[in-house]
C-alpha cells in the first residue's frame, strides 16, 4: 500500500507508527518521478498551445511586405515545415540543455534575452514570498491566540477584504496612494534601464512587492490560523496544559511546529500563485521581468520566447511543490528518523 504526502504528514500528529525507511524512500522517489512526468506533460501542452496560435511566425518576422516565397523560405530555415512531433522532440531536447533557440523578434539567444528578466523576477518573487510568509505567520499565530476576540476579527476582516480584490486593483491603489496622487514618495512605474543591475534602484521593487504581498498574505494567514487552532485543540496540547506548561511555551514548542505541515503546503501554493501573479503585476508597473517578456513575446508572436518563459514558470511551480512535499518529511521528526 502506498503512502500519500498527506498521509505521511499526519503520522507525527496522531502518533501513528513510524513509516519504514524503505516505504518513505519509495514515496520520495515516486514523487520525484511524478514531478518529472508532470514537466514532460506541461512541455507538450506548452508546445502544442504555441503551435496553435493563429498566424505564421515567419510571416510575422517578415511583416506585410514579405512575399509568399520569402515566407516559405524562412519557414524552412526555422524548421516550421517539419512534422509537429519532430519539432517538439527537437525543441524538448534542446530545452533540457538550456538551449531555447533564438528570439524571432530580437535575433539573439533566448537565454541571453531572458537571463536578466529572470533575475529581476526572481528578486521580486523571493522578496514577496519571504515578506508574505513572515507577515502571514505573525498574523495567523496572533489570530489563533486571540480566537473569536478583537484581534482575530480584525485580521479576518483584513483577509477577507484583500482576498476579494484582484492584484491589478491593489496595484492601482498603491500607485495612487504612494506614486501619483497622495504622497508621491515611490516611482509609479518600475523601470530599470537596459544594462543596469537588477538592484541598481531598489525603490522600483517596493510597490510590486507590496502588491504581491497584499494579494497573497490573506490566504496564508487563514491557513496558519486554522492550523494553529487545530494544533491548540489537540490532545498533546491539552496534556501539556495538564502538566502546567505556560501558554507561550505550548504555543512555540508544541503547537507551532505541528502547524507547519499544512502551512508548508500552503506556502507552496502561495509561491505558485506568486509566479502567476507577477505576469499581471509586472505588466501594470512596467517591470522588466519575465512576465513582461512573456506578454511582449505573445504580442509579436515570438514563439521561442513564449515557450521558454512558459516552461520556466511551469517548472518553477512543479519544483516548488516537490520541495514542499519533501519538506513535510523533513519537518516531521517521526518520518525523518524512521528506520
Amino acid at each position: 500500500m502506498s503512502v500519500s504526502a498527506q498521509d505521511v504528514a499526519q503520522l507525527e500528529l496522531v502518533g501513528a507508527p513510524e513509516v519504514p525507511r524503505q516505504r518513505r524512500n519509495q514515496w520520495v522517489l515516486r514523487r520525484v518521478l511524478v514531478g518529472i512526468a508532470t514537466l514532460v506533460a506541461l512541455s507538450i501542452v506548452i508546445f502544442a498551445a504555441t503551435q496553435a496560435l493563429p498566424g505564421n511566425a515567419a510571416k510575422e518576422i517578415l511583416g506585410h511586405d514579405g512575399t509568399p516565397a520569402e515566407v516559405a523560405t524562412l519557414s524552412r530555415q526555422l524548421g516550421l515545415d517539419r512534422p509537429i512531433i519532430v519539432q517538439y522532440l527537437s525543441w524538448a531536447g534542446n530545452a533540457i540543455t538550456g538551449n531555447f533557440g533564438n528570439s524571432l523578434a530580437a535575433s539573439e539567444p533566448v537565454t541571453t534575452l531572458l537571463g536578466p528578466a529572470i533575475l529581476k523576477s526572481s528578486i521580486l518573487l523571493i522578496g514577496s514570498a519571504v515578506i508574505s510568509m513572515l507577515i502571514a505567520f505573525a498574523l495567523g499565530v496572533l489570530a489563533a491566540s486571540y480566537r473569536d476576540r478583537g484581534p482575530d476579527h480584525a485580521i479576518n476582516a483584513f483577509s477577507f477584504f484583500f482576498t476579494a480584490v484582484p492584484e491589478f486593483v491593489i496595484a492601482l491603489w498603491l500607485v495612487m496612494l504612494f506614486g501619483t496622487t497622495v504622497f508621491k514618495i515611490l516611482p509609479a512605474v518600475s523601470l530599470i534601464p537596459p544594462g543596469a543591475g537588477a538592484l541598481s534602484d531598489p525603490q522600483v521593487y517596493v510597490l510590486p512587492v507590496a502588491t504581491l504581498v497584499l494579494a497573497t498574505v490573506p490566504y496564508l494567514t487563514r491557513l496558519v490560523r486554522g492550523s494553529m487552532i487545530d494544533a491548540m485543540e489537540s490532545e498533546y496540547v491539552r496534556m501539556a496544559r495538564y502538566k502546567g506548561l505556560g501558554e507561550r511555551r505550548i504555543l512555540i514548542r508544541h503547537a507551532l511546529p505541528n502547524a507547519l505541515v499544512p502551512a508548508i503546503q500552503g506556502m507552496a501554493q502561495n509561491l505558485g500563485y506568486l509566479a502567476g501573479g507577477i505576469v499581471v503585476v509586472e505588466y501594470v508597473f512596467g517591470f522588466p521581468g519575465i512576465g513582461t517578456a512573456l506578454t511582449q513575446a505573445i504580442g509579436v508572436r515570438d514563439i521561442p520566447v513564449v515557450q521558454a518563459t512558459s516552461l520556466v514558470l511551469a517548472s518553477f511551480y512543479v519544483v516548488v511543490n516537490l520541495i514542499a512535499d519533501l519538506l513535510v518529511v523533513f519537518v516531521t521528526p517521526r518520518l525523518r528518523t524512521a528506520g
